[in-house]
């Protein structure tokens, strides 16, 4: 990956690092609907994973560590992948133990094989071809029987999607407003194409108005 898009990764989430927590937490008004039911959505991500005590899970923008800590509590052993220094920094002060390496969707590092994948609030960094390569890259660690857990904001429709961004200008949100914008908030009918395309079967669910759960597995051949 160029310099440039590996940018895409850093920037923002050195600068956020500070405050994400508090984020995620509801204290940005532009951000309280994103984040609505932040931790009942981490705890649904770990509720789909049905696998034993022990299993491998990769989760991949372990930000500060809130999903990680979940995971290790449910007896998982974690690997995380933060592409940004200050986040890893926070997330091992905050969760001792866990492994954070460096690394992005794109550029995973070198791994035994896992049982799951993870990411929460990361999978639209990514265009829609990008996604593809990631998906494809997981599927190069996945066990055969492994399952690919995400939590993203994506929109059901186009018409929804700019119905969202109508509603944060008109009420002032010009960040949030940016940021529908600039990043690449992926379709339901976009996203069952690449996981389809990734050689995955997806099933999709809404957790709250922006974010859904994207449960998949890979197909059998």
């Amino acid at each position: 990956m160029d310099n440039r898009s590996r940018a895409r990764f850093n920037d923002l989430f050195d600068t956020w690092a500070q405050d994400y927590d508090q984020a995620v937490a509801g204290v940005h008004p532009e951000y309280r609907e994103v984040f609505a039911g932040y931790h009942r959505i981490l705890k649904t991500v770990v509720d789909a994973l049905h696998l034993p005590e022990g299993s491998r899970v990769l989760e991949i923008g372990v930000g500060t560590g809130n999903l990680s800590a979940k995971l290790l509590r449910a007896g998982y052993r974690v690997t995380g992948v933060e592409p940004s220094r200050k986040m890893r920094e926070k997330a091992v002060q905050k969760v001792p133990g866990l492994r954070v390496l460096d690394g992005h969707f794109l550029s995973l590092p070198a791994l035994s094989k896992v049982e799951a994948a993870v990411s929460t609030y990361a999978f639209h960094h990514l265009t829609d071809g990008e996604k593809v390569r990631a998906l494809k890259e997981i599927r190069r660690l996945l066990l055969p029987s492994g399952q690919v857990v995400f939590a993203d904001t994506a929109f059901a429709s186009e018409e929804e999607k700019q119905a969202m961004v109508a509603e944060a200008e008109q009420r002032g949100f010009q960040e949030l407003e940016k940021d529908l914008k600039r990043e690449f908030y992926p379709l339901i009918p976009d996203l069952e194409r690449i996981f389809e395309e990734a050689g995955f079967s997806v099933s999709l669910r809404r957790l709250n108005r922006y974010v859904w759960l994207m449960e998949a597995a890979l197909k059998s051949r």
